[in-house]
């Protein structure tokens, strides 16, 4: 049957635009696309851990059989929470399906009619999402710009409001951070409550990878942290940490973790030896900010720096406008043997279309230096040099 016109306009129009998406086949490339910073997502190590893990607890369920307030609630999820919440020095965690549906269920659920969101204007669309669900008034702010935000709160603050402020920790499509200190300067002055999602920032900052918040000691002034498992920690799965009674009310509340079946034993399992092995990955840790930093130089040698967004991070993005260019260079780098993905609008705003570099632990300086050079040709070699 044949798709109604109105979305097959739609698809056209996506493909007129160059912006058409579609599904990659599995290449043999050297990475520089994945969220697997510290590599745990092909570790055989936390493999095998994972299945011995089952085998001791004696647990030979595939599936978590229902949701979590019926029949899915396995122990596993007892266990890998109070791991959790230990580990982020946190009052209690929650375990969601997906980074996803964590931010759904939590904006959906926890602001109120009339309460005000102020959020960042480059929030994931996974709390836009969530935001658009939720009865309160929503307004975003100028990306990393406190004093826009200040703005807001004077225009917004009001005893009869409860003001919520969203922002990242680790922006996904620039890797750039806001001041974590001044935000929460910001939130105590104005009495508001802080929600930071912290999925670029598990395993890439901290000591033991804990995330950029634990990193500068203000876990506690934060009122709801999200983590995500699908990068850094190279499994699957979201965590909201908090006090217990913002768990209870999720519990209760949030449609996303009560109207869906719970993760099987085999992931929650994998989760938990995961953040076991990010408790000791010092090494691994250490490679990674290596590599960010040997990326930052090789900018700087190459003439590349005014090409890239400011960033200390894993994500590196170097602003190439026009997908049907940024598409050209990618597919370049791709047939040199790495897999650099380009970041294409609608996703990003017209304009600034951009090659992503995910950087990890095991990427050699040589690959760094070599896909450089590569852009550096390539950028220069198709009159770009006003970029």
């Amino acid at each position: 049957m044949k798709l109604p016109k109105s979305l097959q306009t739609k698809l056209e129009q996506r493909q007129a635009n160059n912006a058409l998406r579609q599904l990659p086949a599995a290449k043999n490339l050297v990475d520089f696309a994945s969220n697997d910073y510290i590599g745990f997502a092909h570790s055989e190590t936390i493999f095998h851990q994972t299945h011995q893990y089952l085998l001791d607890q004696n647990i030979k369920t595939n599936g978590a059989t229902g949701s979590r307030l019926i029949s899915g609630n396995h122990n596993l999820y007892e266990i890998a929470e109070s791991f959790i919440a230990n580990f982020h020095q946190s009052e209690t965690a929650l375990i969601f399906n997906s980074g996803y549906d964590a931010n759904v269920g939590f904006f959906s659920a926890v602001p109120q009619r009339n309460d005000v969101i102020l959020y960042d204007e480059l929030c994931h669309a996974s709390i836009r999402d969530g935001i658009q669900m939720s009865h309160a008034k929503a307004y975003k702010f100028q990306h990393n710009d406190l004093e826009d935000l200040q703005q807001k709160l004077i225009t917004y603050n009001s005893k009869l409001i409860t003001l919520y402020i969203v922002t990242e920790s680790v922006f996904s499509m620039d890797g750039d951070c806001p001041n974590i200190e001044q935000l929460v300067a910001l939130t105590e002055k104005h009495n508001a409550y802080l929600v930071i999602d912290e999925a670029h920032a598990l395993g890439v900052f901290g000591e033991q990878g804990e995330g950029l918040i634990q990193s500068v000691g203000l876990q506690d002034k934060v009122f709801a942290r999200i983590m995500t498992f699908g990068k850094g920690l190279g499994c699957h799965g979201a965590a909201i940490l908090g006090s217990a009674e913002l768990k209870s009310y999720l519990v209760n509340f949030a449609r996303s973790f009560i109207y869906t079946t719970g993760l099987s034993p085999h992931s929650v399992a994998t989760i938990l030896v995961a953040y076991q092995h990010l408790a000791q990955e010092k090494e691994t840790l250490k490679a990674l900010r290596s590599n960010i930093l040997f990326f930052n130089q090789e900018k700087l040698r190459l003439g590349l720096k005014p090409m890239f967004v400011y960033s200390k991070s894993a994500i590196q993005c170097a602003i190439i406008p026009g997908n049907s260019t940024v598409k050209k260079i990618a597919t370049q780098l791709q047939q040199k043997g790495f897999d650099v993905k380009p970041i294409l609008s609608p996703t990003v705003p017209e304009g600034q279309e951009r090659l992503r570099f995910c950087l990890h632990s095991y990427n050699s300086e040589a690959e760094i230096s070599n896909v450089l050079e590569l852009l550096s040709t390539f950028v220069f070699g198709t009159q770009m040099t006003q970029i």
